[in-house]
């Protein structure tokens, strides 16, 4: 049941769901399956087009060079990316003496691996420490939903999970964290429509503090078309979380939604400079063509991708993978190495 304490609002653990939000049957079919799924649109604006510029040519050659970087732009990877890409192939062909176009997608999967390889994409929780989660993004990108989904995966790694609905600005954004909670069958704290987000990441704080819990995902406003306030909001709720809890393990992740394709990098772009990013969630991949935004976010801003969406479920937010996810758009269960 819920139950009040001062202005906040708690859902116990022991909530009884409705049945609705019991109905959460395991998915069918595997991650890799799902991802690959959801890829497709990517993979065919991507794949299926090289696989046909490839059939053109008998030989390695500057053209064929210039075709691929067409693909790559093509697919969102951004022009800087897409060159830097295509450089490091031209040297890798040149360097090996490679002949045969037919190895190329796989030298440039090889590539693209190497890219997402190089930071770290796992969410860290430090043993014995409590981590508390930020989450920031513009509205529309799915920040609730992405926090109702983390809460659910957190929850099956045997984590205890508290939700605190600081997205006190967006209308429905508590409601909608509410039914979240009840789905994931976890705890949340919430006040009423147009309270201080930091007087709610304090009660959060109390909370989790009382109940020893060791993770706890924070929603947030998406108000960048006026950045002074939301950065006088986050900066706020920075200083709370130091005050209160300064033993926690503190990661703030921006959410984009993966449709917005270049649109994307600029939010990046723009949420990097006011506060310290550690990471990525991308959302909302399985209905883009977009997929090839990935390289560019993090090869350009050096911001880790931690999670990826692909589906509406709750399961369908997993951490990222780069290898499956490479192995996905290239539509092949693996490729050589």
């Amino acid at each position: 049941m819920l139950r009040k304490v001062g202005d906040t609002i708690m859902i116990n653990d022991q909530t009884n769901l409705s049945e609705r939000a019991k109905n959460l049957d395991a998915p069918k079919k595997s991650w890799f399956q799902r991802l690959k799924e959801g890829l497709q649109k990517t993979g065919k604006n991507f794949t299926d087009k090289m696989d046909e510029v490839l059939k053109g040519y008998a030989k390695i050659d500057e053209d064929l060079f210039m075709d691929i970087e067409d693909l790559l732009i093509g697919a969102d990877m951004g022009m800087d990316t897409t060159m830097n890409v295509v450089d490091t192939l031209r040297e890798e062909v040149r360097t090996k003496g490679i002949t045969d176009p037919s190895v190329i997608k796989n030298i440039l999967a090889e590539i693209l691996l190497a890219r997402l390889e190089k930071y770290g994409n796992e969410i860290s929780l430090v043993e014995k420490t409590p981590t508390i989660i930020l989450i920031v993004g513009v509205n529309g990108v799915g920040k609730t939903t992405t926090i109702g989904k983390m809460a659910h995966y957190f929850k099956s790694k045997e984590k205890s999970v508290l939700m605190v609905a600081a997205d006190t600005f967006r209308a429905a954004a508590v409601d909608q964290l509410k039914e979240w909670a009840l789905r994931s069958d976890v705890d949340i704290i919430a006040q009423a429509e147009g309270s201080d987000p930091a007087s709610v990441i304090f009660d959060g704080i109390a909370s989790a503090k009382s109940k020893n819990k060791d993770v706890i995902l924070c929603d947030t406003a998406g108000r960048l078309h006026n950045k002074k306030n939301l950065m006088n909001e986050l900066n706020k709720i920075y200083r709370v979380i130091q005050r209160e809890y300064p033993e926690a393990y503190l990661q703030t992740l921006l959410v984009l939604d993966a449709t917005t394709g270049q649109n994307a990098l600029s939010q990046a772009k723009e949420f990097n400079s006011f506060t310290e990013l550690n990471g990525l969630i991308i959302t909302k991949l399985d209905g883009s063509a977009k997929g090839g935004m990935v390289f560019p976010l993090q090869s350009e801003y050096g911001i880790p991708i931690k999670m990826i969406g692909i589906g509406e479920g709750i399961d369908d937010l997993k951490p990222f993978e780069a290898r499956e996810f490479v192995e996905a758009i290239f539509s092949t269960e693996k490729f050589e190495k």
